[in-house]
């Protein structure tokens, strides 16, 4: 499918951290979610994707055009939400109101408005009033009123009950449904993108480890739990990431029924999102040459 969003070889340097080479595309009418652990560098691409930070190398094309090459009507379509409000917090809702239909000629006011109402927002309230979770919706609701084409959302439900939570995915899902809107969505809370995202970029420590199907991650990958003596049988080449906890040993794979055949004296449990980050981040990769007999 065509992609809404390409990103090919990000980088950028910094004294003690490297974006190194990122790329990934979104297809249209697709939920992308970028996962990895603190540090590991999703705000750092979602800032470089937006020109808010300068890029040292690589290429971001939103409907195969850079930003700096048409800013005004790009922007009109891309719609954001950080992790944090963005507003002056001496306005109220209805002076962002104002200042968003100055900035976005789609700016719709309806939009606004029942968005208000749905998520029980006062209009004439200044915002430093808000908690953190009223603060988000409010973002929210701007980034959705001027109908852009791709939300990119940092930490978007982050602050929310889980019942808000559940309604704001619901509004993300409807969102691309035409297959003509897509989302990227970097959340900490991956049970929101196991709902609701189509595909998994994951970044450690400046680096993508990979960019999949999410379906092939929840209903593929796999984790072994075993002994020593049955870790050190395994097929090193068929291992993705391990370590050893108290008494066992969690072994990431790739095709679990393929393991289930090949070790049937092993527990395999289904793998999460939140397992693969933790053995990725924690454990140790099998691409790199470790001693596998038992130790690490």
């Amino acid at each position: 499918m065509e992609p809404i969003l390409q990103v090919e070889n990000l980088t950028k340097q910094y004294t003690d951290f490297k974006l190194d080479h990122v790329s990934f595309n979104i297809p249209k009418g697709t939920i992308m979610g970028l996962i990895g652990e603190n540090g590991a560098g999703k705000s750092t691409t979602i800032n470089a994707i937006l020109d808010l930070i300068q890029k040292d190398d690589g290429t971001v094309t939103f409907w195969g055009q850079e930003l700096s090459s048409n800013p005004r009507q790009l922007k009109e379509n891309i719609g954001v939400v950080f992790d944090g409000i963005n507003f002056h917090e001496t306005l109220t809702p209805a002076k962002v109101g104002k200042i968003s239909a100055a900035a976005y000629k789609q700016w719709d006011f309806d939009t606004f408005n029942n968005f208000m109402r749905k998520f029980q927002l006062p209009m004439n309230k200044e915002i430093k009033t808000f908690s953190k979770g009223m603060k988000m919706k409010l973002s929210i609701a701007v980034a959705l009123s001027h109908y852009p084409k791709l939300l990119i959302l940092d930490e978007a439900t982050s602050g929310l009950d889980p019942i808000m939570r559940d309604d704001i995915l619901d509004i993300f899902l409807e969102f691309v449904q035409d297959e003509n809107h897509s989302i990227l969505m970097s959340s900490h809370i991956t049970t929101d993108l196991e709902k609701i995202a189509d595909y998994i970029t994951f970044i450690h420590q400046g680096e993508v480890l990979f960019s999949k199907p999410k379906d092939e991650l929840i209903y593929h990958y796999g984790i072994i739990r075993c002994g020593t003596s049955v870790f050190d049988s395994i097929d090193k080449s068929e291992v993705l990431a391990y370590r050893k906890c108290d008494y066992q040993w969690e072994v990431l794979v790739a095709e679990k029924d393929t393991a289930q055949r090949k070790y049937k004296n092993t527990v395999i449990d289904n793998a999460t999102i939140d397992d693969i980050l933790l053995l990725y981040v924690k454990g140790e990769q099998s691409d790199e040459k470790f001693d596998f007999k038992g130790s690490v």
